[in-house]
């Protein structure tokens, strides 16, 4: 039998053999969110950095930039961490270059895997139905944040778990866990991360309607997937 686990941290990822797996990388809010998007809405490709510079440097290769730190725009690049900025034909047949505070690291660190795939509460069915079909395991790897555990990632994770555990065997009880938070958060999820640190981040920053945005399911049907260190769709 197949099984699911769930990596809550990128922080822990040493502690996981990913050779053999199928990753899910999530960071609701908002990197991948934003990558469904964009392909969704037409973006011919998308190549993650973790480093700032590097990722800068790719517009002079005309690549579109996006760069976001601490939630924030940086400045130099042509566009920040919102889905808004990728709907509209703004990234029609384009090549954009992205790096975040916490999305595009969790990609960094699971390029070991066999394969990697873009998960978000926008393609959740898309995802599913692609874990469910193949035939590796799974890792579902949450962004966080900086490193340490955050709720609207683990969340996705519950979700997906739940949506297979019929299909798919526990490796150990974070899967569990992520499982219950999601049941329990699933009838209002805006309203369970209104108090998640994240959510009050955002809302700092006066972008609450991306909060809502990123928590619409099955918006898109598109499935990111990381071939050669860049991502296309599947």
């Amino acid at each position: 039998m197949k099984t699911i686990d769930v990596c809550l941290s990128p922080e822990l990822m040493p502690l996981y053999d990913v050779s053999n797996r199928t990753v899910v990388v999530v960071d609701i809010l908002r990197a991948t969110s934003c990558m469904v998007t964009a392909f969704a809405n037409g973006v011919e490709s998308i190549t993650p950095f973790a480093d700032l510079e590097q990722c800068l440097k790719m517009k002079t290769r005309g690549y579109i930039t996006s760069g976001e730190r601490d939630g924030k725009k940086v400045e130099g690049f042509d566009k920040g961490n919102s889905p808004f900025e990728y709907m509209d034909n703004q990234v029609l047949g384009m090549k954009v270059a992205f790096t975040t505070t916490n999305g595009t690291q969790a990609i960094e660190k699971s390029k070991e895997a066999k394969e990697v795939i873009i998960g978000s509460f926008l393609n959740l069915t898309s995802v599913v139905r692609y874990l469910l079909l193949g035939e590796n395991p799974v890792l579902i790897v949450c962004a966080g944040w900086k490193g340490r555990v955050n709720l609207e990632d683990t969340l996705f994770a519950g979700a997906v778990v739940d949506k297979l555990k019929d299909y798919l065997g526990l490796d150990c009880d974070a899967p569990l866990a992520a499982q219950h938070l999601y049941n329990l958060a699933k009838g209002d999820m805006s309203k369970f991360l209104s108090e998640s640190s994240h959510v009050k981040r955002l809302n700092r920053l006066n972008i609450y309607k991306d909060f809502e945005f990123c928590l619409t399911v099955d918006k898109y049907k598109v499935l990111p997937r990381l071939k050669n260190g860049v991502l296309v769709s599947h």
